[in-house]
């Protein structure tokens, strides 16, 4: 049973500190999608997050309703793009992009590339188009994973990032540079 004191507590840190829960995530595997044909891909990616988060916001929402502490995001994350993808990776952002707004989350994260290790010729394919695709999409998020405890740190990653965040700032600087 809560007691009247813990309800109070909990009262004061919503209306006086600001408390809340700052996001809530629905993880998506999306290697099932995996196509050679991107469009084919995108479509099957676009299904899949429709289907899968379609309760995603309302779920919040409830959440929201019984504990009494807002929600700020919901937001869903993929399977990186370059591990499902080996052609232009772009149809598949307009499709991740088309889904978030469809099932009304905040953000979705996912137009990734794992780079660690070294770079697939889909990574590099997705990295050369971050600039473009941040700059086309609204609630799309983008990473690329240049270091790892194990793997070290990918300079030549290092320095095309930084490349690449300076272009996307440029393209996004109407927002901003919200695309970085």
């Amino acid at each position: 049973m809560i007691e009247t004191g813990e309800i109070l507590q909990t009262m004061h840190m919503i209306q006086q500190e600001n408390f809340d829960i700052r996001t809530i995530t629905l993880g998506i595997n999306l290697l099932a999608c995996s196509d050679r044909d991107a469009k084919r891909c995108a479509e099957r990616v676009y299904e899949k997050i429709c289907r899968t988060a379609a309760n995603l916001v309302r779920t919040g929402e409830e959440i929201e309703m019984e504990l009494g502490i807002p929600i700020v995001n919901k937001r869903i994350s993929v399977t990186p793009v370059s591990l499902i993808c080996q052609e232009d990776p772009r149809p598949i952002a307009l499709a991740l992009d088309r889904a978030a707004e469809e099932v009304g989350v905040n953000f979705l994260g996912g137009y990734s590339a794992l780079m660690h290790k070294g770079a697939t010729m889909a990574d590099e394919r997705l990295l050369a188009s971050i600039p473009e695709v941040l700059s086309e999409t609204k609630l799309l998020c983008s990473s690329v994973n240049v270091a790892s405890t194990r793997a070290g740190i990918n300079m030549n990653a290092v320095k095309e990032m930084g490349e690449i965040i300076k272009r996307t700032a440029e393209l996004t600087a109407d927002q901003d540079g919200l695309g970085c």
